[in-house]
């Protein structure tokens, strides 16, 4: 579709979008952008970067979609693994590819608040990316030691408040989303007496495990971790961290059921391409990967793998990162948190 330049940026700034989408509209309205018409893209195969190793779950998601984004599209689209750094390697290379070939499999960290958490990271997720559209999401859950008293998520909460500051809660790492979730929880639900302090382990399982021993008290862990451990009585619940219940925490309470609220959050994957993207190639792309994220069979593999598939055009994708970035970026700020 021919659209002028100016009705474009006009667009863009009705929606309130990022510097990301806005850049990569103007590119393609102007030409700048090596990408071809929406008709002729895609010229050679896709290249699907994901900034973790393989069996890791936006590694999962990126294969679930390859094969059958090749079946729609025309073109072979092929994962490629480049991890490190909680994925910002494979998203530093997204942001400065031209070839409107190379795709990003990224999650909301690297999208929303990795400059926030380190200053010197060499791409900007505001200006150096075009949104493509949502992929998947998962909540956390806030779970508790086994030596929490009481067994509703209210009894669990006020065992919390209790112990107050004396209580210890587990992360992954320093500006983890695990880490943001929880100092979220102690800012903007402060009707919920949190004051536990932090304890950076290496991994989630690593969390876990501590958890389980009672050498911390609470955490905020991925559904599949947890399930096995609440239903055996090893683990406590107060609530999931999705605004609704979510398929993957098997109708888990939430958050707000537990009567804390302002402290919702959840981990994302999406595709994205560099800003210099056309509108034109990210229209066609979003439509094809509703339509892969439609599929029955994709839904199950997701479901099982630990994704609630979530599709959505461009400018949603937008809106979600101005508003994580703006929710999260304000932990980052009160709490002085950086990259650990």
């Amino acid at each position: 579709m021919n659209i002028s330049k100016r009705r474009l940026l006009q667009s863009a700034a009705a929606l309130s979008l990022p510097g990301a989408a806005l850049k990569a509209l103007a590119a393609g309205a102007s030409g700048a952008s090596t990408g071809i018409n929406s008709g002729a893209w895609p010229t050679k195969p896709i290249r699907l970067l994901v900034g973790f190793p393989r069996e890791s779950a936006p590694d999962i998601a990126a294969r679930t979609i390859a094969a059958p984004l090749s079946a729609s599209l025309g073109q072979q689209v092929f994962v490629e693994n480049k991890p490190g750094a909680s994925g910002n390697i494979a998203a530093d290379e997204v942001a400065k590819s031209r070839d409107d070939h190379t795709i990003g499999v990224l999650i909301n960290g690297n999208m929303t608040i990795a400059k926030l958490l380190n200053p010197a990271m060499p791409f900007d997720p505001e200006t150096d990316f075009a949104p493509v559209g949502l992929i998947g999401t998962t909540p956390l859950v806030f779970v508790t030691s086994s030596r929490a008293t009481g067994s509703s998520p209210q009894e669990v909460l006020q065992w919390i408040r209790q112990i107050s500051s004396d209580g210890r809660y587990g992360t992954p790492g320093s500006g983890t989303v695990g880490h943001l979730g929880m100092e979220l929880l102690k800012m903007h639900a402060m009707q919920a007496g949190i004051f536990a302090k932090h304890q950076p382990f290496g991994s989630n399982p690593q969390v876990l495990e501590a958890l389980l021993a009672s050498k911390i008290d609470m955490a905020l862990l991925p559904p599949g971790l947890v399930l096995p451990h609440l239903r055996s009585g090893k683990l406590k619940l107060v609530g999931v961290t999705s605004p609704e219940r979510s398929p993957l925490a098997e109708n888990l309470p939430t958050l707000r059921e537990a009567g804390v609220y302002g402290a919702e959050t959840e981990i994302w994957t999406a595709l994205a391409g560099p800003a210099t993207m056309g509108d034109a190639v990210s229209t066609k792309l979003n439509a094809a990967l509703t339509k892969v994220l439609q599929s029955p069979a994709v839904a199950e593999t997701f479901i099982k793998s630990g994704w609630q598939p979530r599709a959505g055009a461009p400018v949603d994708l937008a809106r979600r990162i101005r508003k994580d970035t703006a929710k999260l970026g304000g932990v980052i700020a009160v709490r002085g948190i950086k990259e650990g």
